[in-house]
């Protein structure tokens, strides 16, 4: 019998994750939360693990973040070491660690060793001095993108940006949203199918629509191959249109019948109550975000009564409208 030829598995990637007194321990943990959850996955279906990861800060040891826990950490990998990816937290001891000429020396390296590197919020800072944005695009957490621009002119500062990519170098705005640049770095990797196996597992969006701002029903609606989210951002665009089966169907270039199937077995919802959720989801924002009177929103969020809005946020938040502006107003 001829012997089996035997595959070694691809090594895992090493990514390192650099930390430091006064980090914000979300910028830390969430990224490596995805490349775990990752790994997790693949060893379901009996495969190897992709990554191999580590948390690293100058000296090693342990280093406190910003909610005072205490973060294991190890040394400073040497120059020739071999690492994949490197992503650069925040917090508020990113001013510090970005006027320590080490730990600036250490990200220039690296940075040019690494397939890529990555920032999560304020460690944009960081990267910006060690001169790795300079002459790239770059996005940080939406109230520090003003003095990102300032202090580091050769750096294009995109403030509206969940994340962005410019070559090798990623960075992301506030803190959750290095959840949303590990799940993208996931799915270039390992593709969308395990990129939004992992996004479903820490329910968050594998694609989260807009800028540095969240609409979660679209989670609900989100597939891996998203056949519909043009249309739902098409919904989402006209609330106050007609969005009959007839016309949603035209829009998605179906029969009213084949859309109508289609779109539950993909999204588990039927058109008609996806439009529901969608239009209660811009409720929310506006009854959170504004002064708006309800019933002028209901009437711009496309439900036609004040009574049809309410019936809908009963039935999808337990709450009326009013209550949830009472419990979640940002103008109380």
């Amino acid at each position: 019998m001829p012997n089996t030829p035997h595959f070694s598995p691809k090594p895992p990637r090493s990514v390192e994750v650099l930390a430091f007194e006064g980090v914000q321990v979300l910028d830390v943990t969430g990224p490596l939360q995805v490349f775990a959850s990752a790994n997790e996955h693949l060893a379901k279906a009996g495969q190897a693990p992709a990554y191999r990861l580590r948390v690293v800060a100058k000296g090693g040891g342990a280093a406190l973040s910003s909610a005072g826990l205490m973060l294991a950490t190890e040394p400073l990998p040497a120059a020739g070491e071999v690492v994949d990816t490197v992503v650069v937290a925040g917090g508020p001891g990113v001013d510090a660690a970005g006027a320590d000429p080490e730990l600036i020396d250490w990200v220039r390296d690296r940075a040019g060793r690494a397939r890529r590197i990555a920032t999560v919020c304020t460690g944009a800072f960081l990267a910006a001095a060690s001169g790795v944005l300079d002459g790239r695009r770059a996005v940080t957490h939406w109230s520090f993108c003003d003095a990102l621009a300032r202090r580091f002119p050769a750096v294009r500062v995109e403030p509206d940006p969940i994340f962005l990519r410019d070559g090798p170098v990623w960075t992301s705005a506030g803190v959750t949203a290095g959840i949303d640049l590990a799940l993208a770095l996931v799915e270039e990797d390992l593709g969308g199918e395990i990129a939004l196996a992992v996004a479903r597992y820490l329910v968050v969006f594998l694609k989260r629509p807009g800028g540095q701002a969240q609409f979660s029903a679209a989670l609900s609606l989100q597939t891996a191959r998203d056949r519909f989210a043009a249309l739902h951002r098409w919904v989402r665009a006209n609330l106050t249109s007609d969005l009959s089966l007839s016309v949603m169907a035209a829009q998605a270039g179906m029969s009213e019948r084949s859309f109508s199937r289609r779109h539950l077995e993909e999204t588990g919802v039927t058109p008609a109550r996806a439009v529901e959720r969608l239009r209660v989801e811009a409720a929310r924002q506006m009854l959170t975000d504004t002064r708006q009177p309800v019933k002028r929103i209901g009437q711009l969020c496309g439900f036609g009564s004040e009574e049809t809005m309410r019936r809908s946020f009963l039935r999808h938040l337990a709450s009326a409208p009013q209550d949830y502006r009472c419990r979640f107003s940002k103008f109380q």
